[in-house]
Protein backbone atom coordinates (compact mmCIF):
# COMPACT_ATOMS: atom_id res chain seq x y z
CA UNK A 1 0.00 0.00 0.00
CA UNK A 2 1.61 3.07 -1.32
CA UNK A 3 0.00 6.25 0.42
CA UNK A 4 2.06 10.29 0.39
CA UNK A 5 1.18 13.46 1.00
CA UNK A 6 -1.74 13.04 -1.94
CA UNK A 7 -1.41 12.50 -5.58
CA UNK A 8 -1.60 14.38 -8.66
CA UNK A 9 -3.14 12.35 -11.09
CA UNK A 10 -2.63 13.68 -14.66
CA UNK A 11 -3.12 13.97 -18.28
CA UNK A 12 -5.69 11.51 -18.17
CA UNK A 13 -9.31 11.44 -19.95
CA UNK A 14 -11.79 11.80 -16.57
CA UNK A 15 -14.88 9.71 -17.32
CA UNK A 16 -16.83 10.27 -13.77
CA UNK A 17 -19.42 7.84 -13.33
CA UNK A 18 -21.91 10.32 -13.94
CA UNK A 19 -22.51 9.01 -17.35
CA UNK A 20 -21.59 12.79 -18.72
CA UNK A 21 -18.92 12.80 -21.41
CA UNK A 22 -15.68 12.04 -20.52
CA UNK A 23 -12.76 15.00 -20.67
CA UNK A 24 -9.27 15.74 -19.86
CA UNK A 25 -8.07 17.26 -16.55
CA UNK A 26 -6.05 15.96 -13.44
CA UNK A 27 -7.56 14.62 -10.52
CA UNK A 28 -5.82 15.66 -7.10
CA UNK A 29 -6.36 13.21 -4.33
CA UNK A 30 -5.17 14.41 -0.83
CA UNK A 31 -5.49 11.81 2.04
CA UNK A 32 -9.00 9.81 1.27
CA UNK A 33 -10.74 12.15 -0.54
CA UNK A 34 -10.45 14.44 -3.80
CA UNK A 35 -9.93 17.46 -3.45
CA UNK A 36 -9.98 18.73 -7.01
CA UNK A 37 -10.77 18.21 -10.54
CA UNK A 38 -9.38 19.58 -13.70
CA UNK A 39 -7.39 22.35 -12.37
CA UNK A 40 -5.07 21.26 -9.39
CA UNK A 41 -2.51 24.42 -8.88
CA UNK A 42 1.07 24.92 -8.43
CA UNK A 43 0.22 24.93 -4.29
CA UNK A 44 -0.54 21.33 -4.53
CA UNK A 45 2.34 19.80 -6.29
CA UNK A 46 4.96 19.82 -3.93
CA UNK A 47 5.19 17.29 -1.61
CA UNK A 48 2.84 15.29 -4.07
CA UNK A 49 3.08 12.08 -5.81
CA UNK A 50 2.62 12.97 -9.55
CA UNK A 51 0.65 10.13 -11.39
CA UNK A 52 1.23 10.36 -15.25
CA UNK A 53 -2.09 9.10 -16.81
CA UNK A 54 -1.65 10.28 -20.55
CA UNK A 55 -3.95 8.18 -22.66
CA UNK A 56 -5.58 6.18 -19.79
CA UNK A 57 -8.71 6.96 -18.70
CA UNK A 58 -9.39 8.31 -15.17
CA UNK A 59 -12.03 6.64 -13.30
CA UNK A 60 -14.15 5.89 -10.23
CA UNK A 61 -12.89 2.80 -8.51
CA UNK A 62 -14.87 0.16 -9.68
CA UNK A 63 -17.90 -1.43 -7.60
CA UNK A 64 -18.73 -4.64 -7.64
CA UNK A 65 -22.42 -4.94 -6.81
CA UNK A 66 -22.86 -8.74 -6.32
CA UNK A 67 -19.71 -10.55 -4.88
CA UNK A 68 -19.52 -13.46 -2.94
CA UNK A 69 -16.03 -12.49 -1.24
CA UNK A 70 -17.44 -12.16 1.86
CA UNK A 71 -14.69 -14.38 3.51
CA UNK A 72 -12.22 -13.45 1.04
CA UNK A 73 -11.95 -9.92 1.37
CA UNK A 74 -11.14 -10.70 5.22
CA UNK A 75 -8.07 -12.53 3.58
CA UNK A 76 -7.08 -9.74 1.13
CA UNK A 77 -7.42 -11.49 -1.71
CA UNK A 78 -6.68 -9.22 -5.05
CA UNK A 79 -8.22 -10.86 -7.80
CA UNK A 80 -10.71 -8.14 -7.80
CA UNK A 81 -8.43 -5.23 -6.89
CA UNK A 82 -6.44 -6.16 -9.97
CA UNK A 83 -9.49 -5.58 -12.43
CA UNK A 84 -10.16 -2.47 -10.47
CA UNK A 85 -12.59 -3.10 -8.03
CA UNK A 86 -12.66 -1.15 -5.04
CA UNK A 87 -15.43 -1.76 -2.96
CA UNK A 88 -17.66 -5.20 -3.15
CA UNK A 89 -20.80 -5.79 -1.90
CA UNK A 90 -21.36 -9.44 -0.06
CA UNK A 91 -24.17 -11.34 1.23
CA UNK A 92 -25.79 -12.18 -2.05
CA UNK A 93 -28.33 -14.64 -3.02
CA UNK A 94 -29.38 -15.46 0.50
CA UNK A 95 -26.15 -16.33 1.80
CA UNK A 96 -24.64 -14.15 4.36
CA UNK A 97 -22.07 -15.37 7.36
CA UNK A 98 -23.94 -13.95 9.65
CA UNK A 99 -26.05 -14.08 12.52
CA UNK A 100 -25.00 -17.54 13.51
CA UNK A 101 -27.04 -19.82 14.96
CA UNK A 102 -27.02 -21.74 18.48
CA UNK A 103 -24.69 -24.49 16.42
CA UNK A 104 -22.56 -22.48 13.40
CA UNK A 105 -21.75 -25.58 11.59
CA UNK A 106 -25.34 -25.54 10.45
CA UNK A 107 -24.83 -21.95 8.66
CA UNK A 108 -21.38 -23.03 7.44
CA UNK A 109 -22.65 -26.41 5.84
CA UNK A 110 -25.69 -24.04 4.26
CA UNK A 111 -22.78 -21.12 2.73
CA UNK A 112 -19.66 -22.41 2.46
CA UNK A 113 -20.32 -23.90 -1.17
CA UNK A 114 -20.52 -20.07 -2.36
CA UNK A 115 -18.23 -18.40 -0.06
CA UNK A 116 -15.56 -20.89 0.22
CA UNK A 117 -15.08 -20.56 3.81
CA UNK A 118 -14.00 -23.56 6.19
CA UNK A 119 -15.42 -24.26 9.79
CA UNK A 120 -14.24 -21.79 11.49
CA UNK A 121 -16.38 -18.68 10.59
CA UNK A 122 -18.85 -16.88 11.64
CA UNK A 123 -20.42 -13.57 13.07
CA UNK A 124 -23.10 -12.95 15.53
CA UNK A 125 -24.38 -10.00 14.03
CA UNK A 126 -24.02 -7.18 10.87
CA UNK A 127 -22.18 -4.92 13.55
CA UNK A 128 -19.44 -7.69 14.05
CA UNK A 129 -19.08 -8.50 10.48
CA UNK A 130 -18.22 -5.16 9.47
CA UNK A 131 -16.14 -4.49 12.01
CA UNK A 132 -13.84 -7.42 10.62
CA UNK A 133 -14.56 -6.56 6.64
CA UNK A 134 -13.53 -2.89 7.75
CA UNK A 135 -10.34 -4.28 8.29
CA UNK A 136 -9.65 -5.75 4.98
CA UNK A 137 -6.70 -4.15 2.84
CA UNK A 138 -8.30 -4.62 -0.58
CA UNK A 139 -11.86 -3.17 -0.91
CA UNK A 140 -14.38 -1.37 1.19
CA UNK A 141 -17.39 -3.93 2.15
CA UNK A 142 -21.40 -3.24 1.71
CA UNK A 143 -22.85 -6.44 3.31
CA UNK A 144 -26.96 -7.78 2.72
CA UNK A 145 -28.47 -9.55 5.10
CA UNK A 146 -28.86 -13.48 3.65
CA UNK A 147 -32.63 -14.57 4.08
CA UNK A 148 -31.24 -17.88 4.20
CA UNK A 149 -28.51 -17.13 7.05
CA UNK A 150 -31.61 -15.28 8.73
CA UNK A 151 -33.62 -18.20 8.14
CA UNK A 152 -30.96 -20.53 9.78
CA UNK A 153 -30.91 -18.67 12.80
CA UNK A 154 -34.61 -18.30 13.54
CA UNK A 155 -35.39 -21.65 12.29
CA UNK A 156 -32.62 -24.08 11.41
CA UNK A 157 -31.88 -25.36 8.24
CA UNK A 158 -36.15 -26.07 6.96
CA UNK A 159 -37.23 -25.17 3.73
CA UNK A 160 -40.91 -25.16 5.79
CA UNK A 161 -43.34 -22.44 6.07
CA UNK A 162 -42.66 -20.51 8.93
CA UNK A 163 -44.44 -19.22 11.56
CA UNK A 164 -45.66 -15.56 11.93
CA UNK A 165 -43.95 -15.71 15.52
CA UNK A 166 -40.26 -16.95 13.43
CA UNK A 167 -41.41 -14.10 10.66
CA UNK A 168 -41.39 -11.63 13.47
CA UNK A 169 -38.26 -12.38 14.63
CA UNK A 170 -36.57 -12.54 11.01
CA UNK A 171 -37.42 -9.34 10.90
CA UNK A 172 -36.35 -8.13 14.24
CA UNK A 173 -33.23 -9.57 13.50
CA UNK A 174 -33.52 -7.82 9.83
CA UNK A 175 -33.68 -4.18 11.30
CA UNK A 176 -31.28 -4.83 14.24
CA UNK A 177 -28.59 -5.45 11.37
CA UNK A 178 -30.02 -2.35 9.25
CA UNK A 179 -29.59 -0.39 12.16
CA UNK A 180 -25.45 -1.65 12.30
CA UNK A 181 -25.04 -0.59 9.14
CA UNK A 182 -26.44 -3.83 6.10
CA UNK A 183 -27.26 -2.35 2.79
CA UNK A 184 -30.05 -5.06 2.71
CA UNK A 185 -31.62 -8.42 2.64
CA UNK A 186 -30.57 -10.73 -0.28
CA UNK A 187 -32.72 -13.82 -1.12
CA UNK A 188 -31.72 -17.03 -3.14
CA UNK A 189 -35.13 -18.55 -3.95
CA UNK A 190 -33.71 -21.47 -5.64
CA UNK A 191 -31.53 -22.41 -2.53
CA UNK A 192 -33.00 -24.21 0.28
CA UNK A 193 -34.10 -22.94 2.83
CA UNK A 194 -35.10 -19.89 1.19
CA UNK A 195 -36.96 -21.64 -1.34
CA UNK A 196 -39.36 -22.41 1.32
CA UNK A 197 -40.25 -18.85 1.95
CA UNK A 198 -43.79 -17.55 0.57
CA UNK A 199 -43.92 -14.38 -0.46
CA UNK A 200 -46.26 -13.35 2.52
CA UNK A 201 -42.67 -14.10 4.63
CA UNK A 202 -40.66 -12.12 1.98
CA UNK A 203 -43.29 -9.04 2.10
CA UNK A 204 -42.93 -9.08 5.71
CA UNK A 205 -38.91 -8.69 5.61
CA UNK A 206 -39.01 -5.79 2.58
CA UNK A 207 -41.33 -3.92 4.53
CA UNK A 208 -38.48 -3.54 7.36
CA UNK A 209 -36.34 -2.50 4.34
CA UNK A 210 -38.42 0.38 3.33
CA UNK A 211 -39.18 2.14 6.89
CA UNK A 212 -35.23 1.64 6.75
CA UNK A 213 -33.87 2.67 3.27
CA UNK A 214 -32.51 -0.73 2.20
CA UNK A 215 -32.11 -3.17 -0.95
CA UNK A 216 -33.76 -6.02 -1.45
CA UNK A 217 -31.80 -8.14 -3.68
CA UNK A 218 -33.41 -11.55 -5.35
CA UNK A 219 -31.78 -14.75 -6.73
CA UNK A 220 -35.05 -15.36 -7.75
CA UNK A 221 -36.65 -18.94 -7.99
CA UNK A 222 -36.82 -19.62 -11.85
CA UNK A 223 -34.20 -18.30 -14.82
CA UNK A 224 -35.49 -20.79 -17.19
CA UNK A 225 -39.09 -22.14 -16.92
CA UNK A 226 -40.69 -20.02 -14.60
CA UNK A 227 -38.93 -16.91 -15.87
CA UNK A 228 -41.21 -14.64 -16.08
CA UNK A 229 -43.26 -15.60 -13.35
CA UNK A 230 -40.44 -15.33 -10.95
CA UNK A 231 -39.90 -11.50 -12.08
CA UNK A 232 -43.79 -11.74 -11.36
CA UNK A 233 -43.50 -12.06 -7.82
CA UNK A 234 -40.85 -10.30 -7.08
CA UNK A 235 -42.35 -6.92 -8.87
CA UNK A 236 -45.57 -7.64 -6.47
CA UNK A 237 -43.01 -8.04 -3.46
CA UNK A 238 -41.62 -4.31 -4.00
CA UNK A 239 -45.06 -2.80 -4.75
CA UNK A 240 -46.88 -4.49 -1.36
CA UNK A 241 -43.80 -3.64 0.84
CA UNK A 242 -42.39 -0.38 -0.69
CA UNK A 243 -38.72 -1.77 -0.91
CA UNK A 244 -35.88 -1.10 -3.31
CA UNK A 245 -35.98 -4.11 -5.66
CA UNK A 246 -32.85 -5.29 -7.81
CA UNK A 247 -33.07 -8.76 -9.75
CA UNK A 248 -29.90 -10.57 -8.94
CA UNK A 249 -27.75 -11.27 -12.16
CA UNK A 250 -30.79 -11.51 -14.86
CA UNK A 251 -30.83 -14.19 -17.62
CA UNK A 252 -32.63 -16.99 -19.38
CA UNK A 253 -30.85 -20.15 -18.74
CA UNK A 254 -31.63 -22.92 -21.43
CA UNK A 255 -32.05 -22.55 -25.17
CA UNK A 256 -35.94 -22.97 -25.00
CA UNK A 257 -35.94 -20.52 -22.41
CA UNK A 258 -33.57 -17.84 -24.35
CA UNK A 259 -37.40 -16.18 -25.55
CA UNK A 260 -38.27 -15.72 -22.24
CA UNK A 261 -35.96 -12.77 -21.53
CA UNK A 262 -37.35 -10.02 -23.84
CA UNK A 263 -40.88 -10.99 -21.75
CA UNK A 264 -38.92 -10.83 -18.52
CA UNK A 265 -37.70 -7.39 -19.42
CA UNK A 266 -40.22 -5.91 -20.41
CA UNK A 267 -42.22 -6.80 -17.68
CA UNK A 268 -38.80 -5.05 -15.29
CA UNK A 269 -40.17 -1.73 -17.75
CA UNK A 270 -43.60 -1.41 -17.12
CA UNK A 271 -43.09 -1.65 -13.18
CA UNK A 272 -40.21 0.91 -13.65
CA UNK A 273 -42.53 2.92 -15.51
CA UNK A 274 -45.10 2.96 -12.41
CA UNK A 275 -43.04 3.82 -10.11
CA UNK A 276 -41.43 1.02 -8.87
CA UNK A 277 -38.31 1.23 -7.90
CA UNK A 278 -36.57 -1.66 -9.29
CA UNK A 279 -33.51 -2.38 -11.78
CA UNK A 280 -31.47 -6.05 -12.06
CA UNK A 281 -27.67 -6.71 -12.64
CA UNK A 282 -25.96 -8.81 -15.01
CA UNK A 283 -22.89 -10.45 -15.74
CA UNK A 284 -20.64 -10.52 -19.46
CA UNK A 285 -20.41 -14.16 -19.50
CA UNK A 286 -22.20 -16.92 -21.51
CA UNK A 287 -21.73 -19.27 -18.47
CA UNK A 288 -22.66 -19.15 -14.48
CA UNK A 289 -21.53 -21.17 -11.83
CA UNK A 290 -22.84 -22.38 -8.68
CA UNK A 291 -22.93 -25.83 -6.65
CA UNK A 292 -24.00 -28.92 -8.24
CA UNK A 293 -26.83 -29.35 -5.60
CA UNK A 294 -28.72 -26.48 -7.19
CA UNK A 295 -30.10 -28.96 -10.13
CA UNK A 296 -31.41 -30.95 -7.60
CA UNK A 297 -35.26 -30.06 -5.85
CA UNK A 298 -34.03 -28.04 -2.91
CA UNK A 299 -36.48 -30.32 -0.81
CA UNK A 300 -34.08 -32.90 -0.74
CA UNK A 301 -31.49 -30.25 1.02
CA UNK A 302 -34.05 -29.83 3.69
CA UNK A 303 -32.17 -29.95 6.99
CA UNK A 304 -28.76 -29.76 5.37
CA UNK A 305 -26.21 -31.67 3.93
CA UNK A 306 -25.81 -34.24 6.37
CA UNK A 307 -29.89 -35.15 5.33
CA UNK A 308 -29.53 -34.63 1.48
CA UNK A 309 -26.55 -36.86 2.17
CA UNK A 310 -28.89 -39.69 3.86
CA UNK A 311 -31.51 -39.17 1.53
CA UNK A 312 -29.00 -40.19 -1.47
CA UNK A 313 -28.15 -43.22 -0.15
CA UNK A 314 -31.39 -44.22 0.71
CA UNK A 315 -33.34 -46.24 -2.43
CA UNK A 316 -36.73 -45.03 -1.77
CA UNK A 317 -35.73 -41.71 -1.25
CA UNK A 318 -33.05 -41.76 -4.41
CA UNK A 319 -35.61 -42.39 -6.73
CA UNK A 320 -37.99 -39.60 -5.67
CA UNK A 321 -35.48 -37.15 -5.69
CA UNK A 322 -34.80 -38.49 -9.39
CA UNK A 323 -37.58 -37.35 -11.43
CA UNK A 324 -37.09 -34.00 -10.01
CA UNK A 325 -33.53 -33.54 -11.12
CA UNK A 326 -33.99 -30.41 -13.28
CA UNK A 327 -35.02 -31.06 -16.60
CA UNK A 328 -34.12 -27.68 -18.24
CA UNK A 329 -30.08 -29.17 -17.50
CA UNK A 330 -28.36 -29.62 -20.96
CA UNK A 331 -25.47 -31.81 -19.28
CA UNK A 332 -22.63 -31.49 -22.10
CA UNK A 333 -23.07 -27.72 -20.60
CA UNK A 334 -22.60 -28.73 -16.42
CA UNK A 335 -18.97 -28.85 -16.34
CA UNK A 336 -17.32 -29.57 -12.95
CA UNK A 337 -15.11 -26.52 -11.85
CA UNK A 338 -14.57 -27.91 -7.90
CA UNK A 339 -14.92 -31.46 -6.08
CA UNK A 340 -14.16 -32.09 -2.36
CA UNK A 341 -12.07 -35.38 -3.63
CA UNK A 342 -11.05 -37.00 -7.05
CA UNK A 343 -10.57 -33.48 -8.38
CA UNK A 344 -8.04 -34.30 -10.94
CA UNK A 345 -10.48 -36.70 -12.61
CA UNK A 346 -13.01 -34.77 -12.60
CA UNK A 347 -12.45 -30.71 -13.09
CA UNK A 348 -12.95 -29.84 -15.77
CA UNK A 349 -15.19 -32.70 -17.33
CA UNK A 350 -19.15 -32.48 -18.13
CA UNK A 351 -21.51 -34.52 -16.51
CA UNK A 352 -22.43 -35.93 -19.93
CA UNK A 353 -18.92 -37.36 -20.50
CA UNK A 354 -18.70 -38.69 -16.86
CA UNK A 355 -22.27 -40.57 -17.01
CA UNK A 356 -21.06 -41.99 -20.52
CA UNK A 357 -18.00 -43.56 -18.57
CA UNK A 358 -19.73 -44.68 -15.90
CA UNK A 359 -22.21 -46.35 -18.66
CA UNK A 360 -24.96 -44.31 -16.44
CA UNK A 361 -27.42 -41.41 -17.44
CA UNK A 362 -27.00 -37.76 -16.06
CA UNK A 363 -29.51 -37.86 -13.02
CA UNK A 364 -27.78 -40.77 -11.49
CA UNK A 365 -24.27 -39.65 -11.85
CA UNK A 366 -25.30 -36.34 -10.15
CA UNK A 367 -26.89 -38.27 -7.25
CA UNK A 368 -23.60 -40.72 -7.01
CA UNK A 369 -21.07 -37.84 -7.33
CA UNK A 370 -22.51 -35.86 -4.69
CA UNK A 371 -22.93 -38.33 -2.68
CA UNK A 372 -18.82 -38.84 -3.05
CA UNK A 373 -17.77 -35.69 -2.54
CA UNK A 374 -19.55 -35.01 0.11
CA UNK A 375 -22.46 -32.63 -2.19
CA UNK A 376 -18.53 -30.56 -2.21
CA UNK A 377 -19.38 -29.72 -5.76
CA UNK A 378 -18.98 -26.82 -8.32
CA UNK A 379 -20.27 -26.40 -11.83
CA UNK A 380 -20.10 -24.02 -14.56
CA UNK A 381 -23.23 -24.38 -16.32
CA UNK A 382 -23.10 -22.68 -20.19
CA UNK A 383 -26.49 -21.91 -21.19
CA UNK A 384 -27.13 -18.40 -22.63
CA UNK A 385 -26.82 -16.71 -25.60
CA UNK A 386 -25.08 -13.84 -27.46
CA UNK A 387 -28.20 -11.83 -28.58
CA UNK A 388 -29.63 -11.91 -24.85
CA UNK A 389 -26.22 -10.63 -23.14
CA UNK A 390 -26.62 -7.84 -25.28
CA UNK A 391 -30.12 -6.68 -24.69
CA UNK A 392 -28.90 -7.30 -20.72
CA UNK A 393 -25.28 -5.22 -21.14
CA UNK A 394 -27.36 -2.18 -23.21
CA UNK A 395 -30.04 -2.16 -20.83
CA UNK A 396 -30.13 1.37 -19.21
CA UNK A 397 -31.58 -0.38 -15.74
CA UNK A 398 -28.88 -2.66 -15.68
CA UNK A 399 -25.96 -2.73 -13.87
CA UNK A 400 -22.67 -5.36 -14.57
CA UNK A 401 -21.57 -7.50 -11.91
CA UNK A 402 -19.17 -10.06 -11.20
CA UNK A 403 -20.93 -12.46 -9.46
CA UNK A 404 -17.51 -13.95 -8.55
CA UNK A 405 -17.13 -17.37 -6.64
CA UNK A 406 -14.12 -18.64 -5.24
CA UNK A 407 -14.26 -22.39 -5.61
CA UNK A 408 -11.35 -24.68 -4.31
CA UNK A 409 -10.42 -25.88 -8.13
CA UNK A 410 -11.44 -23.60 -11.06
CA UNK A 411 -13.09 -21.12 -10.25
CA UNK A 412 -14.95 -19.10 -12.77
CA UNK A 413 -12.99 -17.02 -15.39
CA UNK A 414 -15.73 -13.77 -14.16
CA UNK A 415 -13.78 -13.95 -10.61
CA UNK A 416 -10.27 -12.59 -12.83
CA UNK A 417 -11.17 -11.03 -15.78
CA UNK A 418 -15.30 -9.35 -15.47
CA UNK A 419 -14.34 -5.44 -15.84
CA UNK A 420 -11.35 -5.80 -18.31
CA UNK A 421 -13.92 -7.97 -20.35
CA UNK A 422 -16.35 -5.18 -20.06
CA UNK A 423 -14.08 -2.61 -21.06
CA UNK A 424 -11.88 -4.79 -23.71
CA UNK A 425 -14.38 -6.74 -25.59
CA UNK A 426 -17.84 -5.02 -25.01
CA UNK A 427 -16.43 -1.56 -25.23
CA UNK A 428 -13.93 -0.95 -27.46
CA UNK A 429 -14.53 -4.43 -30.12
CA UNK A 430 -17.89 -5.04 -30.22
CA UNK A 431 -18.82 -1.14 -29.49
CA UNK A 432 -22.05 -2.52 -27.69
CA UNK A 433 -21.72 0.49 -24.80
CA UNK A 434 -19.65 4.03 -24.89
CA UNK A 435 -16.77 4.62 -22.63
CA UNK A 436 -18.91 6.54 -20.35
CA UNK A 437 -22.08 4.19 -19.95
CA UNK A 438 -19.97 1.53 -19.16
CA UNK A 439 -18.45 3.18 -16.56
CA UNK A 440 -21.81 4.41 -15.32
CA UNK A 441 -23.08 0.97 -14.99
CA UNK A 442 -19.67 -0.12 -12.50
CA UNK A 443 -19.54 3.15 -10.52
CA UNK A 444 -22.40 5.46 -10.09
CA UNK A 445 -25.51 3.72 -10.45
CA UNK A 446 -24.23 1.26 -8.07
CA UNK A 447 -23.34 3.43 -5.20
CA UNK A 448 -26.72 5.25 -5.89
CA UNK A 449 -28.64 2.12 -5.60
CA UNK A 450 -26.89 0.80 -2.21
CA UNK A 451 -26.40 4.06 -0.97
CA UNK A 452 -22.71 3.71 -1.10
CA UNK A 453 -22.31 7.71 0.02
CA UNK A 454 -19.11 9.46 -1.18
CA UNK A 455 -17.90 6.81 -3.54
CA UNK A 456 -18.97 6.31 -7.41
CA UNK A 457 -18.03 9.58 -9.01
CA UNK A 458 -14.88 11.74 -9.57
CA UNK A 459 -15.72 14.86 -8.17
CA UNK A 460 -14.22 16.82 -5.32
CA UNK A 461 -15.03 15.75 -1.84
CA UNK A 462 -15.76 12.51 -2.73
CA UNK A 463 -13.59 9.41 -1.10
CA UNK A 464 -10.71 8.64 -3.46
CA UNK A 465 -11.53 5.42 -4.88
CA UNK A 466 -10.06 5.62 -8.32
CA UNK A 467 -9.35 2.97 -11.17
CA UNK A 468 -6.94 4.25 -13.97
CA UNK A 469 -6.73 1.93 -17.41
CA UNK A 470 -5.86 2.25 -20.50
CA UNK A 471 -8.61 1.94 -23.19
CA UNK A 472 -6.72 0.83 -25.58
CA UNK A 473 -4.94 -1.86 -23.93
CA UNK A 474 -7.30 -2.99 -21.28
CA UNK A 475 -8.17 -6.81 -21.37
CA UNK A 476 -9.35 -10.29 -20.39
CA UNK A 477 -7.42 -13.48 -21.29
CA UNK A 478 -9.19 -15.31 -18.72
CA UNK A 479 -10.34 -18.78 -19.96
CA UNK A 480 -12.78 -21.47 -18.67
CA UNK A 481 -9.97 -23.43 -18.77
CA UNK A 482 -7.13 -21.32 -17.39
CA UNK A 483 -9.28 -18.54 -15.63
CA UNK A 484 -6.43 -17.13 -12.90
CA UNK A 485 -5.04 -14.75 -15.88
CA UNK A 486 -4.14 -11.37 -14.83
CA UNK A 487 -5.80 -8.78 -16.64
CA UNK A 488 -4.20 -6.40 -18.77
CA UNK A 489 -4.36 -2.47 -19.29
CA UNK A 490 -5.28 -1.57 -15.54
CA UNK A 491 -2.74 1.38 -14.34
CA UNK A 492 -3.10 2.14 -11.00
CA UNK A 493 -6.16 1.58 -8.58
CA UNK A 494 -6.44 4.24 -5.37
CA UNK A 495 -9.05 3.08 -2.57
CA UNK A 496 -9.51 5.63 0.24
CA UNK A 497 -6.46 7.44 -1.41
CA UNK A 498 -4.47 4.82 -1.02
CA UNK A 499 -2.47 3.66 -3.91
CA UNK A 500 -3.41 0.12 -4.07
CA UNK A 501 -2.19 -1.48 -7.53
CA UNK A 502 0.62 0.85 -9.13
CA UNK A 503 2.15 -0.14 -12.74
CA UNK A 504 -0.64 -3.00 -12.40
CA UNK A 505 1.34 -4.86 -9.50
CA UNK A 506 -1.09 -5.22 -6.40
CA UNK A 507 1.17 -3.37 -3.45
CA UNK A 508 -0.88 -4.61 -0.47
Amino acid sequence: MTQSGGFVLTGGTIVDGTGAPARTGDVVVRRERILSVDSPGREWMQGYRKVECFGCVIAPGFIDAHSHSDLKVLDNRTEKLLQGVTTEVVGNCGFSPYPTPDDPKVLRDFANGILNGDQNWGWSSALDYLASARKSKTATVASLVGHGSLRIKVAGNTSRGLAQSEVDAMCGLLAEAMEEGAAGLSSGLMYAPGSGASAEELIALCRVLASKGGVYATHMRSYSAGLVEAVEEQIAIAERSGCRLQISHLQAAGEEYWPLQQRAITLIEEASATGIDLAFDAYPWLAGSTVLTQVLPQAALDGGIPKLLSRLRDPFEREAIRPKIKPEAHWNGVVITAAAYDEASLVGRCIQEIADERGSDPATTVMDLLLEQDADVTIVEHSQSLENLHALMTHPLATIITDGVYTKGRSHPRLYGTFPLLFGDLVRERKWLTLEEAVHKVTGKPATAFHLHGRGRIEAGYLADITVFDPGMIRSDATYVKPDVIPSGIRAVLRDGNMLVDSGVARV
